[in-house]
């Protein structure tokens, strides 16, 4: 287990000096998340889930690349039912089983998850989307509504800027130096964010929880093949279905969220600008969260 960050400075401010390059550039330390568990899966792979809410109906969320049950909480903040947010093999305290992987194995872990909880909706941010897509190609009739959130080419296709990304944020990861890890993932933040206490706050979590989890290298593996077989095979799909992109994001371009949104024929909803996690939350939460519960 790697160690930690430090004790926070007086003003819980970020620190703008030190003496231990790897220490923190934020404040205080973040408190402990919410107690998950793991499920092992038909599969045999055992994953980190959280269940939260009551009642009904169930929708599952599905991470990005390198992201977490953390991230994708607030788009599910909202939701009526409860809700089951997972990590993807790789990630977090799940199973990274040999590789190379494909968006089938991601598809069967969403699955999984899915069937375990009895999830009838399901929420897919970028490669989380790209592994909704991959079941939906498999069995269409399996959810009744899903939301794709700033879907990734499914192409095997990947811009370059995601491909640096990721070869960055593994290096940094494998250092094992918080302020290599930080410098990977500040670049997620938009300047405006980054030095805020939202900024501070998120930027600690995501290095505490990567110097403790660890990510592996096998999600490299990922883009060697296309994410679906035959994308035709969308079409097929007959429950509900929200497209959510933006402008000016260069690792999910929004004329793939058009795309997806023609072959599912889906309700879609491009934002003017990149970052709408930050720039647009409260929005989002709520378009989410009023498309699944209607």
């Amino acid at each position: 287990m790697r160690g930690r960050f430090g004790p926070p400075p007086p003003d819980g401010g970020p620190r703008l000096q030190r003496a231990d390059r790897t220490g923190p550039r934020s404040g205080r330390p973040t408190l402990p998340g919410p107690a998950t568990e793991l499920v092992t899966l038909p599969s045999g792979v055992r994953v980190e889930q959280l269940i939260t809410g009551a009642g009904s109906p169930m929708t599952v969320f599905a991470h990005g690349l390198a992201g977490d049950i953390a991230g994708t909480r607030p788009l599910g903040s909202a939701v009526a039912g409860r809700r089951v947010f997972f990590q993807f093999r790789g990630h977090g305290r799940s199973d990274a089983p040999p590789g190379p992987w494909t968006f089938g194995d991601l598809a069967s872990d969403l699955r999984g998850v899915a069937d375990l909880a009895g999830a009838t909706r399901a929420l897919g941010v970028s490669m989380g989307a790209g592994a909704l897509c991959r079941l939906l190609a498999e069995t269409p009739d399996r959810f009744e509504r899903v939301v794709l959130f700033l879907p990734a080419p499914l192409d095997g296709h990947r811009p370059a800027a995601a491909a640096q990304r990721l070869d960055r944020l593994l290096a940094s990861v494998e250092s094992g130096e918080a302020a290599m890890i930080a410098d990977a993932v500040e670049a997620e933040l938009p300047p405006s964010v980054r030095n805020t206490p939202a900024g501070w706050s998120y930027l600690r979590q995501r290095v505490d929880q990567l110097q403790r989890d660890g990510l592996s290298a096998e999600l490299a593996t990922l883009w060697t093949s296309p994410a679906l077989p035959d994308e035709s095979l969308l079409k097929a799909f007959r429950g509900r279905a929200l497209v959510l992109g933006c402008l000016g994001d260069e690792i999910h371009p929004a004329g793939w969220a058009e795309r997806l949104a023609e072959l599912l024929g889906a309700e879609l909803e491009i934002y003017d600008r990149p970052t709408v996690m930050w720039t647009n939350r409260n929005e989002l939460r709520d378009r989410v969260s009023a498309f699944l519960n209607d």
